[in-house]
């Protein structure tokens, strides 16, 4: 008889949630409007900050800021379906998501997804 650990290793994904082709449709639309939304935040602010430029430094600091922008962007929306609750709970926790993005995700994902927001939330508190 294997050891436990042996069992363990054999499926190492076993608690990864199972994505169906409609609902990976459904959470990648939702990804991408949590993305559309933050990165047209994010043009915005560039604007505003970019008309406040008066000297080098400004422009220097912009170009700072947005680079740390663009490393946050590229670390958070990973569309990976080891990562996909995850995400999709943390966008929902930073309100890039709308409850309405989710419609037609199992109850189960669902409910997964907004218990990782919760767990977010009560982090910070």
């Amino acid at each position: 008889m294997p050891s436990p650990s042996t069992v363990q290793d054999r499926y190492p994904y076993q608690n990864q949630l199972h994505w169906s082709k409609s609902e990976r449709l459904i959470a990648r639309r939702a990804f991408d409007a949590a993305l559309k939304r933050e990165l047209h935040e994010i043009i915005q602010q560039t604007k505003q900050k970019a008309s406040r430029i008066v000297g080098p430094a400004e422009v220097w600091e912009l170009e700072r800021w947005l680079t740390r922008r663009r490393k946050d962007i590229d670390q958070k929306y990973q569309f990976r379906n080891s990562r996909l609750k995850d995400v999709l709970g943390r966008l929902l926790y930073e309100n890039r998501l709308l409850k309405e993005d989710l419609q037609g995700l199992s109850k189960d994902k669902v409910k997964k997804i907004r218990s990782f927001a919760q767990f977010l939330a009560e982090e910070v508190a």
